[in-house]
């Protein structure tokens, strides 16, 4: 019994020290994956900084852009107003289909106050391609208004 006792106090103390001596130097591996996660979490750091530089960059992009085309719009009603008056008083056979067309105006103006009020800044990229085909449409709005002949 006393033999039985003894192998399995020395086989206890055999375990425990060498259990004990894996646990006290980390491997290689370890310390390159600990380097690696503190790397990447200043990456993340850094890459929702830039996240919220380029949401506030676009935010005043549409700010801007919303500026800009109120004033464009403003323009393009008052065209359309001087061109109602216009149609008015001049009493033409064509009175009817150009009251039409500029109704048809005023229906792409209001379209494009809308598209604009409707819009929701979703990023960098979406948002330049937004302004340039909305910037497009508006430009080709006031051609026609600019355009457009009573006769």
């Amino acid at each position: 019994m006393k033999k039985l006792i003894l192998s399995l106090v020395a086989i206890a103390f055999i375990a425990g020290t060498t259990l004990t001596t894996f646990g006290q130097v980390p491997d290689k591996q370890s310390v390159k994956a600990r380097e690696n996660l503190k790397e990447e979490k200043k990456d993340v750091v850094v890459a929702k900084q830039d996240l919220n530089v380029a949401q506030k960059d676009s935010i005043s992009a549409y700010q801007q852009l919303s500026k800009e085309s109120n004033i464009k719009l403003k323009d393009n009603e008052k065209s359309i107003a001087d061109l109602r008056t216009a149609i008015t008083t001049k009493n033409s056979k064509d009175q009817a289909a150009d009251q039409k067309k500029v109704s048809l105006l005023e229906v792409k103006n209001n379209s494009l106050r809308k598209e604009l009020a409707d819009y929701k800044v979703e990023g960098q990229t979406k948002f330049t391609a937004f302004k340039s085909e909305y910037n497009k449409d508006l430009d080709q709005l006031a051609k026609e208004l600019k355009d457009f002949v009573v006769l």
